[in-house]
């Protein structure tokens, strides 16, 4: 099997990239493509635009203020960006919890310079009490970083006052006091994420209010975006690009909510759309062993399995849970979603406009179809669309 990447390309002019949010963030622009028509409207109107019948699915992960910055005794300055916890727990809710001391494999900045088992110290004063954030270098080859501190606050509150958020490379630009808002989802609530669920910017108070009154239903899962998610796609064949793994948490509510409610399901983002579809071939895994790992590996969908409802599928994951008393699921996914995938509990998307060449352009090209998606980005590049992370935003019904 071959996707090529080179077909999922196209001229993205740095103009257009948005580097800042439009205010207030329900004003943005939203272009509705419905069965290959398109039309523009301002996403504040989304509540008159999609069908009574939605069930929309949110993104509840809080971006963490990654970006940790350190100076040797020489001078030299180490960047440490958190990418994934390995003690006390590889789970990312139960590290941010973790007190006094946490390992994280991470991306380094200027690591040539920093020594393995050296300890870098930054203090800072936090309304009148002092606080110390130390980080040893313990394994230079897996860029695993040990953090201690001197306070009993736990890890998520510790990086708050050390570290800053962590923009998306292609800004170009550092991070400004407005984006601690601004780069967070409005119902944005487990702290884990490197990067926002960009789709969800565009949501106000207002306009989750106006879509409730139209009777809309509305549920929240978590799925805590990982760096991977800018990594560019750099092979010929998409198909041998390595996906990144990112975790998933799903209330056991949730999930009997979605068994009854799953008549037309909306993703609000790309990861949302990747959780719950991760979620149906976690169902499917069940059913052929009752012992299965929540993973999904990235081409698990494309196998030949046996055709399997969306209501046996959550109903095997409801039993499994039950079996072990559970009241959270959580699981991880590498999947990747391109053409030729079926969807199973998604029935549209709201993204926004994404990088060349990526792999979530891939997951619009799989809902839209391969010739479609071109239609629409050139339909949104003529009209001054802004695209990316701050971009402007669209409702997709194939």
């Amino acid at each position: 099997m071959e996707i090529k990447i080179a077909d999922y390309s196209y001229f993205l002019p740095e103009e257009k990239i948005a580097k800042h949010p439009v205010e207030p963030r329900d004003s943005s622009r939203l272009l509705v493509s419905e069965s290959g028509k398109i039309t523009h409207h301002k996403f504040s109107d989304i509540n008159k635009l999609l069908p009574v019948n939605s069930h929309l699915v949110f993104n509840n992960t809080r971006v963490i203020p990654a970006r940790l910055f350190f100076r040797r005794q020489t001078g030299a300055v180490i960047e440490v960006f958190l990418l994934h916890p390995v003690s006390p727990s590889p789970l990312v809710a139960i590290s941010m919890e973790a007190r006094k001391t946490c390992d994280w494999e991470c991306v380094i900045g200027n690591k040539k310079k920093w020594k393995t088992e050296e300890i870098l110290t930054v203090e800072i004063t936090q309304n009148g009490h002092p606080y110390n954030l130390s980080a040893k270098l313990i394994d230079k080859d897996a860029n695993l970083v040990r953090f201690e501190w001197d306070s009993e606050v736990i890890f998520s509150e510790i990086i708050g006052y050390f570290g800053n958020i962590p923009l998306p490379p292609y800004l170009n630009r550092e991070a400004e006091e407005d984006d601690i808002e601004d780069y967070q989802t409005v119902y944005s609530k487990e702290k884990g994420a490197v990067a926002a669920p960009t789709a969800g910017l565009h949501f106000s108070e207002l306009v989750l209010e106006n879509i409730a009154k139209k009777g809309i239903r509305q549920s929240y899962l978590t799925l805590h975006v990982g760096a991977g998610t800018f990594r560019p796609v750099k092979t010929e064949n998409a198909l041998e690009h390595p996906m990144h793994e990112e975790q998933m948490v799903f209330s056991r509510e949730f999930i009997s909510y979605l068994l009854y409610n799953h008549e037309f399901v909306i993703p609000v983002g790309t990861t949302s759309m990747r959780s719950l579809e991760s979620l149906y071939w976690f169902g499917v895994k069940l059913l052929n062993d009752k012992n299965a790992v929540f993973f999904i590996e990235k081409l698990f969908p494309y196998q030949n399995h046996q055709n399997i409802t969306v209501n046996d599928a959550l109903k095997a994951i409801l039993a499994y849970m039950d079996s072990g008393n559970l009241t959270q699921l959580m699981g991880s996914t590498e999947i990747m979603i391109f053409p030729g995938y079926q969807f199973k509990i998604c029935k549209a998307l709201i993204t926004n406009f994404h990088q060349p060449g990526s792999t979530l352009l891939l997951l619009v090209a799989a809902l839209v179809g391969e010739n479609n998606w071109k239609h629409l980005y050139n339909e949104a590049l003529e009209n001054n669309y802004r695209f990316l992370s701050f971009g402007d935003s669209s409702l997709l019904i194939p």
